[in-house]
């Protein structure tokens, strides 16, 4: 227990010294470097658990493809931004799709259906890849300073806050004072009151962030950070409760041991993948940024 209580606090460390200086810093080549680290091995996870399972697919078309849109979509969105890169989202989209279907054709239609091979690595991309791109396209959709720096990773920080928060709470709150469970048949720790007080933490992030950080949230104010506290607190539940899904489907406890005492890199980010799209329509849509 000692040991692995020690490895979680050293993880977390490690891990949380690596955000914050990457994103403080403004480096936009370790942004890129960290995201795409913890979103391929995410992927690679996301296979895993799938072969576990014997559930077929093409689980290195996936990595390529995986691989080209991370790197692609830095390269368009540091030079055009993501409100000029529809193209070439679309674009990736449509590769997935071609690849994974000229896969296929060379293997030709043995034993396994091809059907669900095909679904289920086109899901992964989807899934995780293209969700979890979405924090790269919340950094290049706020303007750049006049020195041309960029000032959208504060919101990735805002964003990993609130969601880390609504987990935080979720946990906190169902373990002491949890009796009503939530939804049983997906995962039986799950409690109502875990869900309220996943709100509430989630909504108190909000609130610390955007006091402690007005300058670099200048976007929000008090009724944003209030409308996405509970917003984002939600969402990180839905991601959360989604991961819970693929484990129960696949026969897993983790996804992986990306980082010791945590678990796996799809652990990690399971709520990012629903609050990062969030955040980024909110921003553009409802704020009007970009």
């Amino acid at each position: 227990m000692t040991q692995v209580f020690l490895s979680r606090v050293a993880s977390t460390l490690v891990l949380w010294t690596a955000v914050l200086w990457t994103i403080f810093s403004g480096y936009e080549i370790g942004f890129f470097a960290l995201l795409s680290a913890v979103g391929m091995a995410a992927l690679w996870e996301f296979y895993r658990m799938l072969d576990h399972k014997r559930l077929p697919n093409f689980k290195g078309v996936g990595m390529l493809c995986g691989a080209v849109m991370l790197g692609g979509s830095f390269y368009y969105y540091r030079s055009l931004g993501p409100s000029q890169s529809y193209d070439w989202e679309m674009i990736s989209l449509l590769g997935f799709l071609l690849t994974v279907f000229t896969r296929q054709i060379f293997k030709g239609l043995q034993e396994v259906s091809p059907l669900p091979t095909m679904a289920f690595t086109l899901f992964g991309l989807l899934y995780v890849i293209w969700m979890f791109n979405f924090l790269n396209k919340i950094v290049y959709l706020l303007p750049r300073t006049p020195d041309h720096q960029v000032t959208g990773q504060f919101y990735v920080l805002y964003l990993i806050v609130v969601t880390k928060f609504s987990d935080m709470g979720a946990y906190l709150t169902g373990t002491v004072i949890g009796k009503h469970k939530m939804v049983p048949h997906i995962s039986p720790k799950k409690t109502w009151e875990g869900f309220f007080g996943a709100l509430a933490f989630s909504l108190l992030g909000s609130y610390g962030m955007y006091w402690r950080m007005p300058n670099h949230l200048h976007w929000l104010n008090w009724t944003h950070a209030t409308i996405l506290g509970l917003v984002l607190g939600f969402a990180a539940i839905v991601g959360d409760l989604a991961e819970s899904i693929l484990k129960r489907s696949t026969d897993t406890k983790d996804s992986g041991h990306f980082l010791p005492g945590i678990g796996g890199a799809l652990d990690l980010i399971d709520s990012l993948l629903f609050t990062a799209p969030l955040l980024f329509f909110y921003l553009r849509s409802i704020i009007g940024v970009g």
